[in-house]
């Protein structure tokens, strides 16, 4: 974006950004209640169910994940209803006097509510990135952690950067050129949903009826006919040709032909592609059909890259040379660090060439987002961050959020002293359940503070968020290895913390624009914070302790949904940078050192394209190539797999080009609507097929009940190799 086509006259008080001008508001009804016993009805009920059902959906198999703008839909006819229903007698309380009912439902009412729900989705990630580190301990690893420490750990890595985030805020939040691209698509729902509608289909009959639809649906893929929810015809066809179905899988090869009856398919770990917009969908399609149907057949057939040959051909887990599965268990020790003489016995960790050339792709993109932004908008980023520093030049949305009372500094000290001490606590007195020394707290804590402000003007600006969790359990590896929890709590403290500022500074945007007060956005972030940290928590514990082999794929069922791919990735990640650490996988004691060159990859590769569009401006296609969203495209894969891809980029470009095209006011009016019903609808039938069905062993046993029936998929190709169940070559 061209910086001097987005500025005004440096005396207009007006945003200076022509994308925020066009989509948000310039005016404020200060006297529009928030505190209403709607919002906090609505916002707490929010907040426990989206923290209650995406825990729950996160350990299956087709992990849905359930996010705000589901609520943001489905709390608006509830929120009116209440206006409607409620009583609007005032109470008193000593001298304060409030009422269940002020006034009609108002739209920063509504903004609150979803800012409770976004902490309850994870501010997008879903759950809280920590309970992965209870799942691994306890799933995978077999070992115990007691659930204050849990509790703590959850809480502690989720809160500890809102005290940094906020001090950052006069940097990143008001100045109007620090200007959030994501937060005007939340303004835009908003301001959609709050318009009158008269027409004969409201918003609210209709994802009525899309919700009964997929309500209704979802018992068959889900408990009926489970098969249908990845159709890999192909394997129908061939069922003994381990070939045509390493082609053919959806789930565990390049999935050509797959495709899915199931939302919870196509939703699952790239949300919904109803709402993606369609340039986003095509960087995802170039990204994942070069690498699936390009890159890894190359590597797999044509040269058997690392010995490619020796294990599946699409796999997220370890194995050993002779293309068994690695017994983990075998080289952790009493003390949770690595058995050298036992892991000298077992032989160096190989990885499935997918996975291999997936942590290639990721030091590649990571590198190539800070090289493609220093590049393109280096120059505008420091030109709106050296003109948000100019005292007295201030936008129209400042100049109104000045009228409400700000957050005292001290809040944020306050919750920043609280969340570290307390982690500090767990690491000193706790440390046998958490690995972590306290100086390596204090690393982690300097490292995401060093990292949120830049990260956060590179988000504010550009819409791009580099990543630190490679960095972090990469440089953890390096200093103590041997170490699986240390590491991934390392990660957790150090990525988490950054991510956590950021979603909370993102969200202050949002109520920035929406012209929330300040202390009130504050208040809803921490406490909903806590209370799905306290949710998610509680979920894991009670299904990791109720779903017998829950997480071990090889023991349970064909159709057991408790597969928990996502925590599988997780705890390949603690073996790789923590247990046996990066030297010996990619070191000059490991086999994928080579992989390291991929950083430079990234390094290099924007720079190529930077000087090709400065040499060849009229060809303009060349400055719309983005690395970086190339590169993590399929960054969801593992845990992803093909037919999650297919399905998603085929809807994403039915709704997302066509139907946005043709017949535009249907997608303006219904598109977002039908997105929240979808969910919403699958998420209530999943819960209730569980408890009714589920939790009492009833289930049905017929072909259709038997997964995707490409068993010979996950079997290796090369000469020798002996895997149960697999022919040998």
């Amino acid at each position: 974006m061209d910086i001097e086509s987005t500025k005004l006259d440096v005396d207009d008080d007006v945003s200076p950004i022509e994308e925020v001008r066009l989509t948000v508001s310039n005016e404020d009804d200060p006297t529009l209640p928030v505190w209403t016993f709607r919002m906090w009805t609505l916002g707490l009920l929010s907040c426990v169910l989206l923290s209650f059902l995406n825990t729950f959906f996160s350990y299956r198999t087709e992990p849905l994940l359930i996010s705000m703008i589901t609520v943001q839909v489905a709390t608006l006819p509830i929120g009116r209803f209440m206006a409607r229903a409620l009583p609007t007698r005032k109470f008193s309380i000593g001298s304060m006097e409030f009422s269940l009912n002020p006034g009609p439902f108002n739209k920063k009412e509504h903004v609150l509510i979803s800012i409770f729900a976004n902490a309850g989705s994870g501010f997008g990630s879903g759950t809280a990135y920590a309970v992965s580190i209870v799942d691994i301990i306890k799933a995978f690893y077999h070992r115990k952690i007691s659930f204050l420490a849990s509790w703590l750990l959850v809480n502690t890595t989720q809160a500890l950067g809102y005290g940094w985030a906020g001090i950052l805020r006069k940097y990143v939040v008001d100045p109007g050129e620090m200007w959030w691209p994501a937060c005007l698509v939340q303004v835009n729902l908003f301001d959609a949903l709050h318009e009158k509608d008269n027409k004969r289909m409201s918003r609210a009959k209709f994802f009525l009826i899309a919700f009964i639809c997929s309500f209704s649906w979802y018992v068959v893929p889900g408990y009926i006919f489970p098969t249908i929810s990845t159709i890999s015809w192909i394997c129908w066809i061939y069922p003994k040709s381990v070939t045509a179905q390493q082609i053919a899988s959806g789930m565990r090869g390049l999935g050509v032909g797959a495709l899915s009856l199931d939302w919870s398919v196509v939703a699952s770990y790239l949300q919904s592609p109803l709402i993606s917009p369609f340039f986003a969908t095509v960087n995802v399609a170039v990204g994942y059909v070069a690498f699936m149907f390009v890159i890894l057949p190359i590597a797999y057939w044509g040269v058997n890259l690392y010995n490619a040959k020796n294990f599946p051909i699409f796999s997220s887990h370890l194995f050993d040379a002779q293309g068994q599965v690695y017994n983990t268990s075998a080289i952790v020790n009493d003390k949770f660090q690595i058995d050298m003489p036992a892991y000298e016995k077992q032989g160096r960790v190989n990885l499935s060439v997918f996975f291999a050339l997936t942590y290639g792709i990721g030091f590649a993109a990571i590198i190539s987002t800070l090289t493609h932004v220093a590049l393109f908008n280096g120059r505008e980023i420091y030109e709106q961050f050296r003109a948000s520093k100019k005292e007295g030049k201030v936008d129209i949305h400042t100049k109104l959020m000045r009228k409400y009372n700000d957050i005292p500094n001290w809040w944020f000290h306050l919750t920043l002293l609280l969340s570290f001490g307390i982690a500090l606590a767990l690491c000193i007195f706790m440390k046998d359940e958490i690995q972590m020394p306290w100086w390596a707290l204090i690393f982690a804590a300097v490292l995401a503070l060093i990292f949120t402000l830049p990260v956060s003007i590179i988000t504010a600006t550009t819409n791009q968020t580099p990543g630190l969790n490679i960095i972090t359990e990469y440089i953890m590896g390096l200093i103590l290895p041997g170490n699986p929890i240390l590491n991934v709590c390392f990660k957790t403290y150090g990525y988490i913390s950054m991510s956590q500022a950021i979603s909370f500074l993102s969200d202050f945007k949002l109520g920035h624009y929406m012209k929330i007060p300040p202390r009130s956005m504050f208040l809803v972030q921490l406490i909903g914070t806590i209370i799905a940290g306290t949710v998610n928590i509680g979920v894991a514990w009670w299904l990791l302790s109720t779903v017998e082999n829950i997480c071990q794929d090889q023991l349970l069922p064909p159709n057991s949904p408790w597969t928990c791919p996502g925590d599988r990735v997780f705890f390949d990640a603690s073996v790789v940078w923590g247990l046996v650490g990066p030297k010996r996988i990619f070191g000059p004691l490991g086999n994928y050192q080579a992989l390291n060159w991929f950083f430079l990859i990234g390094a290099f590769g924007p720079l190529l394209v930077w000087l090709l569009h400065r040499a060849f401006p009229s060809y303009k296609w060349i400055g719309l190539i983005n690395l970086p969203v190339l590169l993590n495209a399929t960054a969801a894969m593992p845990p992803a797999t093909s037919v999650n891809f297919n399905c998603w980029i085929v809807l994403g470009t039915i709704f997302g080009y066509y139907i946005f095209r043709y017949r535009t006011a249907w997608w303006q009016r219904y598109n977002y609507v039908l997105s929240a019903a979808l969910d919403a609808g699958l998420a209530c039938m999943a819960v209730l097929l569980y408890f009714t069905l589920t939790m009492n062993g009833k289930s049905i046993s017929w072909w259709g009940a038997d997964g995707e029936h490409c068993e010979l998929a996950s079997c290796p190709t090369a000469k020798g190799i002996v895997v149960d169940g697999c022919p040998v070559f």
